[in-house]
């Protein structure tokens, strides 16, 4: 038997029930994850600061120096910059999508409430170093790309933690819509970062990052100190994961958490191998269409202030302000999502449809987005509901749905390794969107705009096995009900 992780007393002793516990553990891991994006969020707002239009402050000063650049931050002064600032973003993503691989394997045999604060500490300090650049007077690009590399490792620590920390304590009944709405951590961090980030940028840009550095090292020490990784480990019953009926579509209709139920002491499992987890129904195809839908969102997340500031004239701060609206929108969407794939079962059809509308959305945001404040902030809200949706949806839901299967009879030392594969595989396309938009920028943000349109045609076309399966298993469901024998 698997001995429950120590847990102080006189924390949880004021706790003495499950949905109290359940409770818990919804707001500490939203806390967590929040701040985590609170945190990778600066940098796009401090971009357009660390090479802004210096012609527009008055007359150069420095007599030695460029008279187009001379108020940008070196190494970021020369015509290269968009570049750099993809290395930048590059650095950070990749180091991500390599640790999250890795990190799932840690996160299935360490104890998940050391792992997570530990990396939530650690991912302070390098956001904060990050920002000590300024007040150190660093001008050398080196520093900047290993902090990046250090912060995104470090950061690989977060999501298979707290989904599997959520996976543990609720079941699949209404696992789409409950995670939907927790789910709207993501947006809310973007929002957040956005607005302490926006809050210094133009007076003393370091501060951008070392608030957001401190604000994730203090929650990352009350998880620590609160969070309960399993109901075992406080005398709760687990929840049901996957219920026993013949509809054969992937996500099927859950009944709900079975907290009633008797526990039975059963012999731990061993963790699932990499591999085996690859194996699991739907990992691959999910994981793959994961890749291009996280494409297009973190290519909004790093370039979407800078390319207002350069087709709406707007300035630092106020571009800053604006991009938040595409994270509301990315709210809506994922509980949307959520709502709905819990009510037809088809998770992988409610990604589809929304990436079918989001492409032709992009095309209209882009051609007429900024004609009017008013237009572009609906068109931002719906773009964001339309691309985070399914990026939310299959992160959280499906994640657990994935880690939790019935092929796996009962292992829930899956969900860690699932979660981490299919994120990490999410994390390869993080990388690549913000590394081709910063390539592909300087031809025009049109052609930006076609590469966006094109990864949300492929994270469809991922999905079209899946999407066919969960047709077939409602036709079978329908034929069922009707009195008629499927064969």
């Amino acid at each position: 038997l698997r001995p429950p992780i120590p847990v102080p007393q006189t924390l949880t002793s004021p706790l003495p029930s499950s949905p109290s516990y359940r409770g818990l553990t919804l707001v500490l891991t939203f806390l967590s994850y929040t701040s985590y994006h609170l945190s990778r969020k600066p940098i796009s707002i401090v971009k357009s600061q660390l090479h802004p239009n210096c012609s527009t402050l008055g007359p150069n000063p420095y007599n030695d120096s460029n008279s187009s650049t001379w108020c940008s931050w070196a190494p970021f002064d020369g015509d290269n910059y968009k570049e750099l600032f993809g290395a930048l973003d590059n650095a950070f993503l990749v180091a991500y999508a390599i640790g999250m691989f890795i990190s799932g394997i840690f996160g299935e045999r360490l104890p998940l409430r050391y792992y997570l604060s530990g990396g939530m500490v650690l991912s302070g300090l390098f956001t904060a170093l990050f920002g000590l650049g300024y007040f150190w007077d660093i001008h050398v690009l080196w520093y900047f790309i290993v902090v990046q590399v250090c912060n995104g490792l470090v950061q690989t620590t977060g999501w298979p933690a707290v989904v599997a920390c959520v996976g543990n304590w609720f079941g699949k009944g209404k696992r789409g819509l409950i995670m939907g709405i927790w789910n709207s951590h993501t947006s809310v961090g973007n929002i957040l970062g956005s607005l302490i980030a926006g809050a210094w940028v133009s007076s003393a840009w370091g501060l951008s990052f070392v608030v957001p550095g401190v604000i994730i090292t203090i929650v990352g020490i009350i998880c620590f100190f609160f969070l309960v990784e399993y109901p075992e480990d406080v005398d709760c019953s687990p929840p049901l994961h996957h219920v026993s009926h013949t509809n054969t579509h992937l996500s099927g209709q859950g009944s709900g958490d079975h907290s009633n139920s008797p526990k039975e002491p059963a012999e731990e499992p061993e963790a699932i191998s990499f591999l085996g987890a690859l194996r699991i129904p739907g990992v691959v195809e999910f994981s793959l269409c994961l890749l291009f839908a996280k494409l297009v969102s973190y290519t909004f997340l790093y370039w979407l202030p800078l390319y207002i500031v350069n087709v709406a004239h707007f300035g630092a701060k106020e571009a800053g302000d604006l991009s938040t609206l595409f994270d509301v929108g990315g709210i809506l969407g994922g509980i949307f999502a959520g709502l709905i794939s819990d009510y037809t079962g088809g998770r992988a059809t409610t990604c589809c449809v929304m990436l079918v509308v989001a492409a032709p959305v992009l095309f209209l945001y882009n051609h007429v987005g900024q004609n009017g404040i008013g237009t572009s902030i609906a068109m931002l809200i719906i773009c964001g509901a339309l691309v985070n949706g399914p990026y939310a949806l299959i992160t959280t839901a499906v994640s657990a749905d994935l880690g939790t299967h019935e092929s796996l009879k009962g292992n829930a030392k899956a969900l860690s390794t699932v979660t981490a594969i299919i994120d990490g595989t999410g994390s390869v396309g993080a990388a690549l969107g913000p590394l081709l938009a910063g390539l592909i920028s300087p031809t025009g943000w049109n052609n930006v705009f076609y590469m966006l349109i094109a990864a949300d045609v492929l994270a469809c076309l991922l999905l079209a096995r899946v999407v066919v399966k969960e047709a077939r298993g409602w036709c079978g469901y329908m034929a069922r009900q009707r009195g008629y024998v499927v064969t």
